[in-house]
């Protein structure tokens, strides 16, 4: 039977579908309805989700980051966009359950695991940081970018890292840098490519299974 992770936060389900290649049964809970969310999925609170933890092997919440992003915080910080982490940190830490928090740089997490896209061989950097308990992760080495920051979400050239936020002219070839090919250009502009999270469902999975045959 494969281990059961809980998606807090879930969008449509860039996260979820890397943990499900690592492993695990996920099931995804967001506030707003996610039709192309591609597992089981609840249209809750994720602060007060349906379901009992006790169901689950780990827990990953992904709050929202627009109050932390680089945008907002050039145009100056709109204060309407609420900080969770800290709720989230606190309800996830009372589930007894390994867990995962993801977030952009500049939000106030631990950033024990720093991922980008030249990583994993995509055409996206997209860093993200990621707040890990209850199991360590491995820090892939992060070199020097051979893809060019673009400068624009249109930048299409070969040797530039596409920028995959607001309106996408080019939703085909956006899909095709993040690893993913089931959303809309919106869902794009805000998913976290599969490929950082079957890197860490890797080590998760395998700190279950050591705990379980332990």
């Amino acid at each position: 039977m494969r281990p059961r992770l809980l998606d807090l936060f879930c969008g449509a389900g860039g996260c979820a579908v890397g943990y499900h290649r690592a492993g695990f049964d996920v099931v995804g809970v967001d506030i707003a309805p996610q039709p192309n969310y591609p597992y089981e999925f609840h249209q809750a609170d994720a602060l007060d989700p349906p379901v009992f933890y006790d169901e689950f092997d780990a827990i990953h919440a992904s709050p929202p980051c627009q109050a932390f992003s680089i945008a907002t915080m050039f145009h100056g910080r709109d204060e309407t966009h609420v900080d969770l982490v800290d709720p989230v940190r606190r309800l996830l830490a009372a589930s007894g359950l390994p867990w995962v928090i993801e977030n952009v740089p500049g939000a106030p997490i631990r950033a024990d695991v720093k991922l980008c896209g030249e990583m994993f061989g995509l055409g996206v950097h997209r860093h993200r940081h990621f707040e890990t308990d209850g199991f360590f992760v491995m820090q892939p080495p992060h070199s020097r970018h051979h893809l060019k920051g673009a400068a624009t979400n249109t930048e299409t050239r070969e040797g530039y890292a596409r920028g995959v936020y607001g309106h996408l002219s080019d939703r085909a070839g956006a899909s095709e840098a993040m690893g993913i090919g089931w959303m809309t250009s919106a869902e794009l502009a805000q998913a976290v490519p599969p490929a950082y999270t079957e890197h860490i469902g890797g080590y998760l999975l395998s700190a279950i299974t050591a705990q379980v045959s332990a």
